[in-house]
Formats: C-alpha cells, structure tokens, sequence
C-alpha cells in the first residue's frame, strides 16, 4: 500500500508518498494537469511495483473536486477529501508552533491517510449526471449571491443621493429588470421628476407587469416628492455610479434566468429528480441544489443518521464532567443548509405531517429557527429512506408514527 499526502496549489502540487509503515519514499512538487498526474502515477509505479492494486494508493488532499481529483478518482485510486481545520489540528501532534508550509501540509495528509483513514471520508463516485447538477446548481446560487452583494452596493449608492427613488422602485421590487432600467433612464433626481407616465408605462408593459397604469402613477408619484438635494457635479458621479451597478444587475438577472434553465435541464435528467420532487417543499431548483451537495453515491451514507450530520441539520452534544449541552451544528455545508430550510419552510405549507412536526416543536417552547431545523433533520431522514428504498415520498408513510402520538 502507498499512502500519498497530496497539498494543492493553482498550479502545482506538494506531494508526499509513504509505505504502510510511515517512511517517506518520495517527496516531490508537480506541476498541475497531465505533466502532473503523469508523474504522479510514475511516482506510483517506481515505488508499488507493477502488481500494486490502485486501490491499494491511497490519496489525502484538500478539496474533492476539479480535474486532478477526477482524474485520481479515474486511475482508481483512494481519494479523501480532508477538510483543512482537520488539517491544522493533526499538525498540532508535531508541533504547537503553528508552523505552516506545503511539503509539511503534504506530511501531514499523508500521515492522516495513514493513519486516521477510517475515521475520513472518501470522496464520493458521484454519477457525471450528478456531478453537471452540482456544478449548474452552485454557479446558479453564486449568481444570485453576487446579485445581492450588486444590489446592497447600489442600495447603498441610492440613499447617499436619491432616497426617492427607493421608494418609488420597491413595489416593483429594485432588482427586477423594469425598475432597473427606469433608474438607467433617470439616474437623477432632476431627470427622474421629468419622467412621464408614458415613458414609464411602456417600460412596465415591455416586461408584462400586471396594473401597469397604477403601479406607473405611483412610481411618478414618489419620484416627483421632493427630497435634499446634492451639488450638480457630486450627484453626477452618483448616478453614474448607480447606473453601473443597475447595469451590472440587469446582465446578472438575464444569466440567472438562462442558468436557471440549465439548472432545471440537467437535475430533471438525473434519475433521482423524481424522487426529490415527490418530497413536500422541494421544486426543481431547490431539488437541483439538495441533490448537488447530497450527491447520489448509493454507498456515501451508512445511515439517516450520517446524512443528517452531513447536512448539518442534526444537533451537536457537548458533554463534560456535569456539564452536557446540545447545540445547533454550524460547521456545516451552508448551501445544502439553505437549501433545507428553504424546504423545510416551503413544506409548512404544502404536509399536514411537517406542519403537525412544526407545530409540535413551537409548543415546546422551540424557537421559529430550531423547529425549522428539527424538521429539515426530520425530512432529511425521510429524502433518505426514499432514496434507499427507490421510492417516492408518501405523506402518510411518513409521518404514520408522528399521527400516531398526536392522535394519542
């Protein structure tokens, strides 16, 4: 067996190879892409020998995805992805110095491979259809993130010289492409008090806003309420300001709306969707991102249980000598969390047996946010059952124990 400690870089690759026993073989940088990984697999066959089981390489590294961990993953071999702070703890076994450089990095996860590997995770064999889901799913959720962080700028923008329009723009909501290109049209207060009815009426019919006339009289309305006023040439650089942040914003909401497709295209492709649509609160997108972070490794979860501690969704103890407390799990993979809440929220709505689970929670006195929780765990166990069982969701299979208790 070989035991390869593996720290990346953007171009290149400190790498650390072992024999079972901890004796360093080889230690190398490698450049990133094929020069690399052919080297990498000369490394491996000058010191595993022609007979050596690729199984038998294990690999720790840092991330558990791009090209390189494909293709490590193609050439059969082990690969776990450790995450960083595991990392930095383990180093503290040699030293508590909190020395850092990569060829020790490249120690380190060898050693953990070593060592520690069934206490690790292994990167999942997620299906590619899968694999095109998270990719499609995560650039979708950045888009609408960078969308926000371009609107808070412009928000921002807005209330140092032109609170009116705010005001004006908010029952059309500021981000949608028909407000922003009103405020395009009038980046000022002056340009903005000489816009007529017509003009925005046209705009509001060109992106098919229902009451058009009303929504047009009340935005004239607000824009033309007088306000504080800035020098000529400091309300100019503003606007010009506000105006590449609107911009900005209307490109950012038409690749959203074309990602949105792809996002919709590959999850509704993926075996699993039917599955994950069957589950009350989830839709496609919110489907595409729950599947993008779980995967669809049949082998990646033992149990309910440690799916739901990947999610994040099931609580943490602490206990010490008397003191034992249970805690919300914040380290955690943030998007498949939002996502679940989204669900869980979602689901109120549409389950008789999560709002009875929800309802129960809050009589115990649980706050809005920890009954949230509970129930995304509590659907989290059942998403797993369904997808062990290849079936799809039934309300009253679900939560027959829950409607058990309630009714006793």
């Amino acid at each position: 067996m070989l035991l390869i400690g593996d720290d990346w870089a953007e171009d290149d690759h400190d790498v650390e190879v072992q024999d079972e026993s901890g004796r360093k073989l080889a230690a190398v940088n490698l450049p990133e892409g094929v020069t690399g990984i052919a080297r990498l697999h000369e490394l491996v066959a000058r010191h595993g020998g022609e007979d050596l089981d690729p199984a038998e390489v294990v690999v720790g590294i840092e991330t558990d995805r791009g090209s390189w961990v494909q293709a490590l993953i193609a050439s059969g071999y082990r690969v776990f992805a450790i995450n960083p702070r595991q990392v930095n703890r383990f180093k503290e076994r040699y030293a508590s110095s909190g020395a850092k450089s990569d060829k020790g990095d490249a120690h380190a996860l060898a050693d953990m491979v070593r060592i520690d590997r069934a206490q690790l995770r292994a990167v999942a064999g997620d299906s590619e259809a899968a694999q095109a889901v998270k990719v499609v799913a995560r650039a979708h959720q950045t888009l609408i993130w960078e969308r926000t962080r371009t609107f808070q700028r412009l928000r921002s923008t807005l209330r140092e010289y032109f609170p009116a329009a705010l005001s004006a723009y908010a029952d059309l909501t500021l981000t949608s492409t028909d407000a922003l290109e009103l405020l395009v049209k009038a980046p000022t207060p002056a340009a903005a008090e000489k816009l007529n009815r017509t003009q925005i009426t046209a705009v509001l019919t060109r992106h098919r806003r229902r009451n058009r006339e009303a929504k047009a009289a009340t935005v004239q309305a607000a824009l033309r309420e007088p306000q504080l006023g800035l020098p000529e040439q400091v309300t100019t650089a503003y606007a010009a300001t506000a105006t590449a942040h609107a911009r900005l914003i209307i490109a950012l909401n038409e690749q959203i709306a074309a990602m949105e497709e792809q996002v919709k295209a590959h999850f509704l492709a993926h075996p699993d969707a039917e599955i994950y649509l069957s589950m009350p609160g989830i839709a496609e997108i919110t489907g595409a991102r729950v599947l993008a972070e779980f995967g669809d490794d049949p082998n990646r979860y033992a149990s309910a249980k440690a799916r739901k501690h990947y999610a994040g969704t099931s609580p943490v103890t602490r206990a010490s000598g008397k003191s034992h407390t249970v805690q919300a799990r914040y380290v955690r993979n943030n998007r498949l969390a939002d996502a679940l809440q989204v669900q869980a929220f979602s689901a109120l709505r549409n389950s008789p047996g999560a709002r009875r689970y929800y309802d129960k929670q809050r009589a115990r006195d649980v706050g809005y946010n920890p009954a949230l929780r509970q129930l995304g765990n509590r659907l989290v166990g059942i998403l797993h059952g369904c997808l062990k069982a290849r079936t799809r969701y039934d309300e009253a299979t679900a939560w027959s124990h829950h409607a058990h208790l309630h009714a006793a």
